[in-house]
C-alpha cells in the first residue's frame, strides 16, 4: 500500500503549537492549495484548504520559522478520523500527517526582497572581469 501525499501552499494562518501530556510538540496548521483549474463559470482558480499536523521537531520547526502567508511544501500521509460530537452526530476529518515541510520560496530579507537578489552586489567578481563605460554607442546591438 502507498499513502504519500506532497503539497505547497501558503499558510492560512499561523501554527499553533500544543505539548501532549507527556510533552511530545505537535503543531495543526492549514494550509490553501491552488488548484489546476478555473472555475467553469467564473473562470477563477480556487483553492483547496488543508490541515495538517506535524509532530516533534518537525512541529517545533514550523511554528518557529512559518507564519501566516509562508510558502510551504508538505509530504506526508494521509489520515482521516471520525468521532461523535457533544450533541451524538458522527464527524470525519481527513488531515495530512507531516512528515517534513520545507520552504515554498526563497528567503527573504528585512525588506521583503529575496536574499539571493540582495545578496548579488556582494558576490565576488572574476579577476578578468572589466567595468562598461556608460557609453551605448560601442554596443553593437
Amino acid at each position: 500500500m502507498l499513502n504519500q501525499t506532497v503539497l505547497m501552499g501558503r499558510l492560512v494562518r499561523d501554527p499553533e503549537l500544543r505539548r501532549t501530556q507527556s510533552g511530545v510538540p505537535v503543531a495543526t496548521f492549514r494550509i490553501a492549495v491552488d488548484r489546476d483549474f478555473g472555475n467553469r463559470e467564473t473562470g477563477e482558480r480556487e483553492a483547496d484548504f488543508i490541515d495538517v499536523v506535524a509532530w516533534r521537531q518537525t512541529a517545533e520547526f514550523v511554528c518557529k520559522f512559518f507564519s501566516k502567508g509562508s510558502m510551504a511544501v508538505v509530504t506526508g500521509r494521509l489520515q482521516s478520523r471520525s468521532w461523535t460530537d457533544n450533541q451524538g452526530n458522527k464527524r470525519y476529518s481527513v488531515e495530512v500527517v507531516a512528515n517534513s515541510v520545507y520552504f515554498g520560496e526563497p528567503k527573504r530579507d528585512a525588506f521583503g526582497v529575496p536574499a539571493s537578489v540582495a545578496d548579488e552586489d556582494k558576490l565576488p567578481l572574476p579577476e578578468d572581469f572589466s567595468s562598461m563605460d556608460s557609453c551605448d554607442e560601442k554596443l553593437p546591438f
